[in-house]
This record gives C-alpha cells, structure tokens and sequence, in this order.
C-alpha cells in the first residue's frame, strides 16, 4: 500500500482548485476539461492535475529557482503521462 500525507495532498488539491478558480494558468482548466472528455472523473483528474503542481513544488524547493510556467505547462499537456522534472 502506497504511503501518502494526507496534509500535503489535500494543499496540492486546494492549489488545483485555486488555479480552476482563477482561471490562472488557464491551460490547468483546459487540461481538467481534456481529462473529463477522455472519459476521467472530476476528481482522478484533479488528481492528475496535482501531480503537475507538486512536481513543480519539488522543482521549485529542489533547484530553488522560480516557478518555471512552461514546464509545468508542458507537464498538463502530457496529463495523463505521469509529469517530468
């Protein structure tokens, strides 16, 4: 069984929804809405989307630079392969 925090997943989900309701970036709400067309569930896709925010999260501690928009746009677009560094 895969450990997890539920803590830190239910703030990477909160970041999802504060981009969706933000409407900032806007391809977070295009790729929610890509996700649910290829037939995924609201939630398995926010799910999905908060993998592309936590990498970013990880890049962003790990290289302690700024938040890199191209490659956190690039990992939506890959959703739903898993999200690269």
């Amino acid at each position: 069984m895969e450990e997890y925090n539920p803590r830190l997943k239910a703030a990477i989900l909160e970041a999802v929804e504060n981009q969706l309701a933000s409407g900032e970036p806007p391809e977070t709400k295009e790729t929610l809405e890509r996700l649910m067309r290829e037939g995924l569930s609201r939630p398995d896709a926010e799910v999905l989307l908060g993998q592309a925010v936590a990498v970013e999260i990880y890049c962003v501690l790990k290289e302690k630079k700024p938040f890199n928009r191209e490659r956190f746009v690039r990992n939506l677009h890959n959703l739903p392969a898993e999200p690269q560094e």
